[in-house]
């Protein structure tokens, strides 16, 4: 293996999860132990501080509160949503990013994000691969969506599974209290992958789930969804509880979200989503003329490291650590992955896929894992989720408030 001296960048992408900061942590804190490693920098916003040349300079951060970060949610560095044109189109955000990384010798990067993010880290390590600037580029996998390819599971799914289950649960006890009828349609995340709203069902273990669960790897039938409806409104007495995807299209692939009104879109093309609920329990109210309450989790379900779990924190702060081991060792162009062992205990390995088979590629619930003729979740998902959800997180307090680290975020001086 050939040792390769320089410094460290790190940047975070995408939307926020509960333990992305965990991975952060695995990051700075393997990176300090290493004689390799000249400087530690924190991109502020991602990509855009790369290119605005914004470092926080890590080593200068208290040890005690880079711990902190592992039960801190959100992107403490800032997130960005920012896409890199084709260089072949344009490559001026390239050249600069290239300029940087030798003024400041960036000689390891690392990028934690979702599958926007892995095509932006392949792109950045082919260009610079193309430009004879030898930087060792590794992708940091994260998102609540559950979404990304090649990998068993990601980190911040269990944290927000286990909200989504837990919420869940617990709404289904307040919807039970009164004699009378009562339909709730719980919005929950996941724009085309249903992992999340799939994660109602775990509710149903405990026998407070939802009645129907519809999920975006299915064409999504209004009439259809009307009669389900009535059919368990007649056996519970209007007492019904639905878990929905906010993603989920019509046959012709249009958003049920945009039956109502024009959506917006962000910086990659994606549509900005929400309110699924209140136009599904707006036709609910017409068709069976009962009481409904539409609830949307919105961002409580990706920032609630309170219900976080520890299982999911751990492997999200072994993320960070083992791409700093796997760079390294001389590793570039890859993602850390997380591969689960065979047999009855739960157990996963970290491994690595290259950047060229993540990029753009989602992974979707499998569609034999979706029963009830498209209304619930199979034994097997709940095999395959209920060891993401275990343990509670090392959650610390403050006069009995949460303590979430508190970093000085010192800019490192321009050159």
């Amino acid at each position: 293996m050939k040792e390769l001296k320089g410094a460290v960048l790190f940047g975070q992408s995408g939307g926020p999860t509960s333990v992305i900061n965990a991975s952060a942590a695995g990051v700075f804190i393997e990176a300090l132990n290493s004689d390799l490693i000249t400087d530690i920098y924190g991109a502020e916003h991602g990509i855009r501080g790369i290119l605005d040349e914004r470092f926080f300079d890590i080593r200068k951060e208290d040890i005690e509160e880079l711990y902190f970060l592992k039960n801190t949610p959100s992107s403490e560095l800032g997130s960005v949503r920012y896409k890199l044109k084709n260089p072949e189109v344009d490559d001026t955000d390239y050249k600069r990013i290239l300029e940087v990384f030798k003024k400041y010798n960036v000689r390891y990067f690392f990028y934690n994000g979702g599958n926007d993010s892995m095509d932006t880290c392949n792109k950045i390590s082919k260009f610079l691969q193309a430009a004879d600037w030898e930087c060792r580029v590794i992708g940091v996998p994260k998102t609540i969506d559950n979404d990304l390819f090649g990998t068993d599971h990601c980190p911040g799914f269990g944290s927000a599974a286990k909200y989504v289950a837990t919420s869940i649960m617990e709404i289904y006890k307040d919807a039970h209290v009164y004699d009378t009828s009562l339909v709730t349609v719980v919005e929950i995340m996941g724009r085309n992958a249903g992992w999340l709203t799939a994660a109602s069902s775990l509710g149903s273990l405990k026998g407070n789930g939802p009645d129907l669960i519809y999920l975006p790897e299915l064409p999504f039938d209004m009439n259809k969804f009307i009669e389900d409806v009535k059919k368990v409104a007649a056996v519970k007495k209007n007492n019904v509880l639905i878990a929905v995807s906010e993603g989920i299209k019509d046959a012709n692939g249009k958003y049920i979200s945009e039956y109502s009104s024009n959506l917006k879109r962000d910086s990659f093309g994606h549509a900005q989503l929400g309110g699924v609920a209140s136009i599904l329990a707006g036709i609910i109210s017409d068709e069976l003329n009962v009481k409904v309450r539409p609830i949307e989790f919105s961002l409580l379900q990706r920032c609630a490291a309170h219900v976080g779990s520890k299982t999911d924190v751990e492997e999200a702060f072994n993320a960070g650590r083992m791409a700093v081991k796997y760079a390294l060792e001389g590793n570039t162009d890859n993602m850390v992955i997380f591969k689960r062992e065979p047999g009855e205990d739960y157990k996963i390995s970290y491994e690595l896929l290259n950047l060229n088979l993540v990029a753009n590629t989602e992974k979707t619930v499998p569609l034999d894992w979706i029963i009830n003729n498209g209304t619930h979740l199979s034994k097997d998902f709940a095999d395959y989720a209920l060891p993401l959800i275990q343990g509670v997180a090392d959650y610390p307090l403050e006069d009995g408030l949460p303590r979430f680290a508190r970093l000085k975020k010192v800019l490192v001086e321009k050159k």
